[in-house]
């Protein structure tokens, strides 16, 4: 087989089975109008989706080149993790090519301002020493690549209003007097955030007043108190919402609350923000002198993008608004800050801190200095006289007809303890007596 002997000299390997690229992947994945290497953004059929391949016919010598991810279905990367893949050539004529070489990339940008947090390079196929081209015979072609994400935290991929953090691996294939040609394909990174966090653990409270109407006509205050039992969600959860309102106005008020995006892009000195609302639930109408109170109503939070807070130039960040619509005045709103983590609440955080609490407000009394050889306990009558006794138990009426000590108030009443407590007691007898008296024990089983 003349071909697959010139293929072998020249170090290359030709699979002759048909190599089939990864089914579509079903899952969305945001896209920009713009690659990160000032190219047009790649058609969804090519740019974003599994085994995407670039297709420039026969006559150009090349059929297809494509990539294609060890695992198709991890849907996304964080620092320190390996990327693994195949870039797939398949050529209808000999090709003589200068090099095939794979570039990942990865950055944020807002207007003229970028920050570059992804930059890497590999060479998949180049000639050897003292040769120009390499020549590639007809068929099928697989180069394996792999390659290891920075240890550095990674911003997490975003697409926003005005701006993005993008990161892609693209595979560009060099040849004499022909343009290049590449094919990319987009990386979903994610920078975790653990929501088990002390400071994402602690529960946000706020409250606030609002006087209904202006100068004498005023209608009274509408007030209300919202507080969550932490700071810290991930998607999917429902979030439960403590909240009171008093209408204590003359109009007729509704109760709602929402979950808001807030997109900061900071780029040449300004500042754009973009604010929009992922979730809302509504409560019922609240009348005037009414009172209204939330015992955990839940909210749940859709897939949104988790909070993005270590970019210096792209800011993603949540809140819980609870707001009151009252009709003629403005809107009376308290929002809590909120962020969207990706490590869910493990349900041990904030209850070993309760315990905690609780524990060191038990052991209190360890604190106490206790005496190094404490005495045996005395008779009680020797601490506390009958004399003093009897003047501490106020008389009781007794009942008509009762008669002996087997009669009691029908009302039992526990008294303050005011008497002093008998000393620590002590297994050791600081008195011992000469004469030893045995009683027999019985056990009863």
């Amino acid at each position: 087989m003349p071909h697959r002997t010139a293929a072998a000299a020249a170090g290359l390997r030709v699979r002759q089975a048909p190599v089939t690229a990864a089914p579509l992947d079903s899952r969305p994945r945001l896209r920009a109008s713009a690659g990160l290497d000032g190219e047009a953004a790649p058609p969804l059929g090519m740019g974003g989706e599994a085994g995407s391949r670039a297709a420039v016919g026969c006559e150009g010598r090349v059929k297809s080149l494509g990539l294609v991810f060890e695992d198709e279905r991890k849907g996304c990367y964080s620092s320190g993790e390996t990327v693994a893949g195949h870039v797939l050539l398949e050529a209808c004529e000999p090709v003589a090519l200068r090099a095939l070489r794979l570039e990942a990339q990865g950055r944020a940008t807002a207007a003229a301002s970028q920050v570059e947090y992804l930059n890497v390079r590999l060479s998949l196929r180049e000639p050897e020493a003292g040769e120009g081209v390499v020549l590639l015979q007809p068929g099928k072609h697989e180069f394996p690549f792999r390659f290891q994400l920075p240890s550095e935290p990674l911003v997490t991929s975003f697409t926003g209003k005005y701006g993005s953090i993008q990161y892609c691996v693209r595979a560009v294939l060099e040849r004499p007097k022909v343009p290049d040609q590449s094919v990319r394909r987009e990386l979903q990174v994610v920078s975790h955030v653990d929501v088990n966090t002390p400071a994402l653990l602690t529960p946000v409270l706020k409250t606030q007043e609002k006087m209904v109407g202006c100068w004498f006509f005023t209608s009274g205050p509408v007030s209300l108190s919202a507080k969550i039992e932490r700071k810290g969600y991930c998607n999917g959860e429902a979030i439960p919402i403590y909240a009171e309102i008093e209408n204590c106005s003359s109009r007729l008020i509704v109760p709602k609350a929402a979950i808001f995006q807030t997109q900061t892009y900071l780029a040449s000195g300004k500042t754009k923000t973009f604010r929009h609302m992922v979730a809302n639930v509504r409560g019922n109408h609240i009348a005037s002198g009414s009172t209204d109170i939330w015992n955990g109503k839940t909210l749940k939070i859709p897939p949104v993008t988790p909070s993005i807070l270590d970019c210096c130039i792209i800011r993603v960040d949540y809140s819980l608004a609870v707001y009151i619509h009252i009709p003629g005045a403005k809107k009376l709103m308290l929002e809590l800050p909120l962020v969207i983590g990706t490590i869910p609440y493990n349900g041990f955080g904030s209850r070993n801190s309760s315990i905690a609490s609780q524990f060191s407000m038990d052991m209190s009394w360890l604190t106490l200095t206790l005496p190094e050889q404490p005495e045996a306990p005395p008779n009680y009558a020797d601490v506390v006289s009958e004399e003093e006794f009897s003047r501490h138990i106020p008389p009781y009426p007794q009942p008509p007809g009762c008669e002996g000590e087997a009669c009691y108030p029908m009302l039992a009443c526990i008294q303050e303890f005011r008497f002093q407590p008998p000393p620590l007691y002590s297994e050791v007898d600081p008195h011992p007596s000469d004469i030893e008296e045995t009683q027999p024990v019985s056990f009863i089983l």
